[in-house]
């Protein structure tokens, strides 16, 4: 059985040769197997061969040498161990410089098979050249391999025909050239597969916390969005509820009393709704509760009725399907646009706001005469518009604010289409 680590990568997690009873496995609250002893260190062992490949490249020159010498070398003088040491020396680097080195060994194999006259059973110099060939194919450009296949079979082929019929040297050369060059083909392409593989995944996890710095972007910006609405909006009613308080605190007292009350609900109001807010940044579902909607939109009325404007509610068409994106997005429109009437034309303002259902959206307008009596002075620095602007396009609309045409006053016109958004 195998897991994945935080990377994604297959990790052992039991013998790969065990049975699956209780001892080979043990149960849910047995301690995880431990690698076999020695393995750690095996590994840190071919990690720091990796990161020196030319050392790793001189103990093979040395292997070689010490697997060829013994054939090639018997009886050989002076020169003999000079140019055996010459043909072997250029692997060290056969991983910097693949198709220089493979004709630096070629060539001198060549030349000391023709000077020293080399021909004895053995590994030399077919090892050397095999090795070199595989480092072509494994580390090299893939159009050097013809030419230098040309270059060792073509020669091969008329040195052991051009005497007599030697099938069988010839079929030998043939097939370990065709072995030695496919398998270094073989090895370097899946090498490229999995460093593919390895930069997909690194691709695929920059991608993963780019996409989950721009959600917690968006939450944020949304998180803002809300607190406005939510905190523009009490504010501007408690402060208006304030004001006519202490207006009629000498002449009213019980009025003035009763006003406070309601100051004290709409901060209570206003503080219910952060918590909800913020309940839902909480992994626990189960606390969770819906975000105002359609059906919010009486008890807001009320609730700036109560800080003094005049508030009438014309209504028409049939609502078609809605989701509560949508609901909450015509709630804070509405909601935004009363909150700029009481800080703008005051508590003694008259204000008329039209819906007008369709099938695919709904069409609002919120107007006020513009009274300007005891206007609250208006918090925050004036993102309202813009959160309203950013709430319509984001259901394919769009908002229009301005002074009337027809009178004094303001007036706020929003178009929202549903359509397949208002469903999610």
């Amino acid at each position: 059985m195998r897991s994945a680590d935080p990377t994604g990568r297959p990790t052992p997690t039991g013998d790969a040769n065990s049975t699956g009873d209780a001892d080979s496995t043990g149960d849910a609250n047995s301690p995880p197997l431990s690698p076999r002893p020695g393995y750690g260190r095996v590994r840190r062992v071919l990690a720091g061969f990796r990161r020196r490949p030319r050392l790793v490249d001189a103990g093979l020159v040395l292997l070689l040498m010490a697997l060829d010498g013994p054939a090639a070398l018997a009886g050989g003088g002076v020169f003999t161990w000079l140019s055996f040491a010459a043909v072997h020396t250029p692997l060290v680097w056969r991983r910097r410089a693949p198709v220089l080195v493979f004709w630096l060994v070629y060539g001198l194999a060549i030349l000391c098979g023709v000077l020293v006259g080399i021909q004895v059973e053995g590994m030399f110099p077919e090892m050397v050249v095999a090795v070199a060939v595989y480092t072509v194919a494994r580390y090299g450009p893939r159009r050097h391999l013809w030419l230098i296949v040309v270059a060792i079979q073509v020669p091969a082929t008329v040195i052991l025909l051009g005497s007599g019929p030697a099938w069988m040297p010839l079929n030998v050369i043939t097939l370990g050239l065709a072995a030695t060059v496919l398998l270094g083909i073989a090895i370097s392409t899946r090498q490229a597969y999995l460093a593919e593989v390895a930069e997909r995944a690194r691709r695929l996890e920059r991608e993963r916390d780019q996409r989950a710095q721009l959600a917690v972007a968006a939450e944020r910006a949304r998180i803002a969005r809300e607190l406005h609405d939510i905190v523009a909006h009490n504010l501007a009613v408690m402060v208006a509820l304030a004001d006519g308080a202490a207006y009629t605190a000498a002449s009213a007292p019980d009025r003035a009393t009763e006003t406070m009350r309601k100051v004290s609900a709409t901060g209570r109001q206003a503080l219910g709704e952060m918590r909800r807010l913020l309940g839902l940044l909480r992994d626990d579902a189960g606390g969770r509760t819906p975000q105002p909607g359609l059906g919010d939109l009486d008890a807001l009325l009320d609730q700036v009725r109560a800080a003094g404007p005049h508030v009438v509610v014309t209504s028409g068409g049939v609502p078609g399907a809605s989701g509560p994106g949508a609901g909450l997005a015509v709630y804070r429109i509405v909601q935004e646009a009363l909150t700029n009437t009481l800080k703008h034309a005051g508590p003694a303002a008259r204000v008329e706001v039209r819906l007008h259902h369709r099938a695919d959206g709904v069409d609002l307008e919120v107007v006020d005469d513009g009274a300007r009596a005891a206007a609250v002075p208006a918090p925050g620095g004036g993102h309202g518009l813009a959160g309203m602007i950013e709430r319509a396009t984001a259901y394919g609309g769009d908002v229009e604010a301005g002074p009337r045409t027809d009178g004094p006053g303001w007036r706020v016109r929003a178009r929202l289409r549903f359509g397949e958004e208002g469903l999610t």
